[in-house]
């Protein structure tokens, strides 16, 4: 019985330490604890080396990932370049539409990241809706801005 304790304590503080950093997150204020230890529970922390390609543009797709420290460089073009910061994630629109990744993504720093697979990824979007309306948001934003970039 001591050994499935210890277990479940093992499992339980690293639940933990995954909300910490969801809470970091906007996209999650808005989630419940329920919806947050869901979330949690399906992500896996990954560490990343500095200069690691996350997602290569062109290529199939079935990871997300939320930035929790470190920063990372988004190239759609040699002229088209983006920041990400913790807080924010990417990988979402292969995992929506199943179409190849539409930027490379690298790590420009060394990343903590919390990563969901594709499985998982249609799971969290039944069980917190609210985080699929921030999502169609996010996208918007991001169609409008690449608009406003090519009609520049």
């Amino acid at each position: 019985m001591k050994l499935i304790g210890e277990i479940f304590e093992v499992f339980r503080t690293a639940r933990e330490e995954k909300i910490k950093y969801l809470e970091r997150v906007p996209h999650f204020e808005a989630c419940s604890t329920r919806q947050l230890r869901a979330v949690a529970d399906i992500a896996k922390v990954v560490e990343v080396p500095e200069r690691t390609v996350l997602t290569r543009q062109g290529e199939p797709g079935d990871e997300f990932f939320i930035i929790i420290d470190g920063t990372a460089l988004v190239t759609l073009s040699m002229q088209k370049r983006h920041r990400l910061r913790p807080g924010e994630f990417f990988g979402e629109m292969s995992l929506l539409d199943g179409e190849p990744r539409s930027a490379t993504v690298k790590a420009e720093t060394d990343l903590r990241v919390l990563v969901i697979n594709r499985i998982n990824f249609w799971q969290l979007l039944r069980e917190v809706p609210e985080l699929t309306q921030k999502m169609l948001v996010n996208l918007s934003r991001r169609i409008r801005d690449l608009e406003n970039a090519v009609n520049a």
